[in-house]
């Protein structure tokens, strides 16, 4: 399984903005985004030897799904509306800028500003002289990319700077006393335009070893020319516009990554540094520094910090260990939150400072109304939940389950009673543990795969529920007729527990199958003991499927087939062009299903032959599963948001465009969901009464 992680401490059509360098899209041209609560994302290709151009299914649309949550994710920064202060806007990790109305106690989707999920949306500006103009600075995780990106109309059309693109933007501030300057710190160094973002010009040394990097940008709340900048070294300073440099490390220890740096607006010469060892204070400008006390080392990558407008001496430093204040300008500071809070970004309401809104990782946005005694989640809308696992109820279609990644205590496994209009954080004994794979089986248990085995939830809580017994023949003495005779017993002893991540469970009636890094184990007695471990020599089985007596698994280099019921196994090499395997199915006709980068693949006679189905638009598959309401295989990929169902017989399909990349889907009730990789779950938009149900019948050939 594919885990994205987009913190820096290391589509469709949807409100989806197609970013160009002149002409701006605008959200009107595009479908309405009605967001009910709220990896790698690449157009689709045609495989060669598309003969057809697929028919979408009947009850198709233009409308993309629809993000239902779970609510919560990664939020990164925040930006108000000087004109409104009930406006507020909101940086994510994956592209997506959101924004609330009413002061953040609900949130919509406003804009993506790339087709990609891959944009960190670190700094939001709203210009001061016009609040309609936003400016954004984004940055790219695992390659140096990103931009600035302009818009005049509140978000809802954008523009991408041509002089920034590709800079990776990881500070971007507005001069308080001239809108129209503008200043970037990136990578490569400092950038500034004098324009209102029309032109940029680099104002750091081209040639400089130390002034690039650049995590943060202040610019002194009366001289427009005076800015600092700070690197993933040290502190810097410019008094006429970039001229001239000089390193402001007195009193700093060396090799700081500053992080944030705030300057008092009524007294400039007061200036706020954070840095990786610790929050610093100068009373002049920056020349000299002097180390506050207060705050443990384990806290000291302090990513913001953020004065009170109505009480200067009241800051905020948000940190990778909770939320500390000082009442006292930096003499004495209080945590406000639990450690395991980490915060991207504070914002204090102009017009009433006891409105506080935390950015953090996992938990999403938090909001307190009493000046951050008490904070509360404060999500609805907002979902950038990386989903992992999705489970329909077989008894109850409107009861869904899902596990999500990267989340540790704010994440494991949620539950939607109502087909997802809420949800409810059901972690109770994960103790933070990621959650790979989750499966019911018919009778109603529901077990949990994780990081560190597997759990079975009973009685309002997850309970381990992976222990392994070992067989072994034991000689024994007998009495047969009378007479003493040596005989065989297998007897079981202990072995432990499944340590491994679990990347798959199968519960069918009389016999489980867990597929992990440690191997395949099984289970006869429903969980109460499992036996297993490597399965012809090799470990770290990603996924594994049944069909009556025929078992299928795989790992990347290669498949495993039992047709005994796990008793016995035989290897089979991947088909050609295969040239890893990511998912398997077997459906119920006993045909064997496998995809991967080059496409789908099926056999009809346990392995022996293989042959490829051409016709699918799509390639790269990530998921393959059979749906037992459709009849039919469902087939996903990371490089397209098309869903397929095949016919297991003549391979022909049908295709929905869920307008988001998924990882799987299940049908639930008549409609789909997609569990998507950034976005939480996605829902097919109900039909109203007497619509057509999702029985889809055209077909896309051979």
């Amino acid at each position: 399984m594919k885990v994205l992680n987009r913190r820096p401490y290391s589509q469709g059509s949807q409100c989806c903005i197609d970013v160009k360098e002149v002409t701006p899209l605008t959200l009107k041209t595009l479908p309405s985004c009605r967001v009910l609560l709220s990896a790698v994302v690449l157009l689709f290709t045609v495989l060669p030897g598309s003969a057809e151009t697929p028919v979408p299914a009947p009850n198709s649309s233009a409308t993309s799904w629809i993000p239902v949550g779970p609510d919560g994710g990664d939020a990164r920064a925040f930006a108000g509306d000087p004109s409104n202060s009930s406006h507020i806007y909101l940086g994510t990790t994956n592209s997506w800028i959101y924004q609330t109305t009413d002061n953040g106690a609900t949130w919509q989707r406003l804009a993506k500003l790339s087709k990609h999920d891959d944009l960190i949306i670190d700094n939001i500006v709203v210009d001061a002289s016009d609040p309609k103009t936003l400016y954004v600075g984004a940055w790219v995780v695992d390659h140096p990319d990103g931009g600035v990106f302009i818009s005049h109309d509140g978000g809802e059309s954008w523009t991408k700077s041509a002089a920034m693109d590709g800079q990776s933007v990881r500070a971007l501030t507005q001069a308080p006393s001239n809108a129209k300057e503008l200043v970037a710190g990136a990578l490569k160094g400092v950038f500034e335009s004098d324009d209102a973002g029309v032109t940029w010009r680099t104002i750091s040394p081209p040639a400089s070893n130390e002034l690039h990097e650049v995590e943060s940008i202040a610019i002194d709340p009366v001289d427009p020319h005076t800015i600092y900048a700070g690197t993933w070294h040290l502190p810097w300073k410019t008094t006429d516009d970039g001229a001239n440099w000089h390193n402001i490390k007195n009193g700093l220890i060396d090799d700081s990554d500053v992080f944030s740096i705030i300057i008092d607006p009524k007294e400039p010469q007061t200036v706020y540094t954070s840095a990786c060892s610790g929050i610093y204070k100068s009373l002049n400008g920056g020349e000299e520094y002097h180390k506050i006390q207060g705050i443990p080392s384990t806290a000291r990558r302090t990513r913001v910090l953020m004065q009170d407008p109505a009480n200067l001496g009241i800051v905020y430093a948000g940190t990778t260990e909770g939320l500390y204040r000082t009442t006292t300008a930096g003499t004495e500071w209080s945590r406000l939150t639990g450690p395991d809070v980490i915060i991207n970004d504070v914002y204090i309401d102009p017009k009433n400072d006891r409105h506080v809104l935390l950015a953090t990782d996992r938990s999403g946005v938090l909001m307190s109304n009493d000046q951050a005694a008490t904070f509360k989640a404060s999500n609805d809308g907002f979902s950038q939940r990386q989903v992992s696992a999705l489970v329909v109820d077989n008894k109850d279609p409107r009861t869904i389950y899902v596990g999500v990644v990267n989340d540790k205590v704010y994440g494991g496994v949620f539950v939607s009673s109502d087909a997802g209009k809420s949800w409810t954080q059901q972690s109770g004994g994960l103790d933070g543990l990621d959650v790979f794979s989750l499966a019911q089986s018919p009778d109603g248990v529901l077990l949990a795969g994780t990081g560190h085995g597997i759990f079975r939830w009973a009685n309002g809580l997850w309970k381990p529920d992976d222990k392994v017994v070992m067989k072994e023949e034991k000689t024994v003495t007998v009495v047969k007729h009378g007479k003493r005779v040596k005989d065989t017993k297998t007897i079981e002893k202990e072995g432990g527990n499944i340590e491994g991540r679990v990347y798959s469970l199968d519960l069918t009636p009389g016999r489980w199958f867990a597929a992990t890094s440690k191997g395949i184990y099984e289970s006869d007695n429903q969980g109460a003991t499992w036996l297993g471990g490597a399965v012809l020599e090799k470990t770290d089985y990603q996924a594994i499927k049944s069909a009556g007596a025929q078992v299928l698994a795989t790992r990347r280099e290669g498949l495993a087939l039992s047709q005994d019921g796990g008793q016995t196994w035989q290897a089979l090499p991947l088909p050609s062009p295969l040239s890893s395997a990511n998912t398997i199915a077997v459906a119920p006709d006993g045909s064997l299903w496998l995809g991967g980068r080059e496409g789908v693949f099926y056999s009809q006679d346990k392995g022996a032959n293989w042959a490829q189905i051409k016709t699918l638009p799509i390639s790269n598959i990530n998921n393959l599963s059979y749906d037992a309401e459709l009849k039919r295989i469902m087939v996903t990929s990371w490089n397209s948001t098309w869903v397929l169902a095949v016919d297991e017989q003549t391979r022909e399909f049908k295709w929905w465009d869920a307008g988001w990349n998924v990882r799987a889907v299940r049908s639930q009730g008549g409609r789909l969901l997609g569990a998507s990789l950034f976005n939480g779950v996605v829902a097919q938009p109900e039909l109203p009464a007497g619509s057509q149900g999702s029985n889809p019948s055209a077909s896309g050939g051979r």
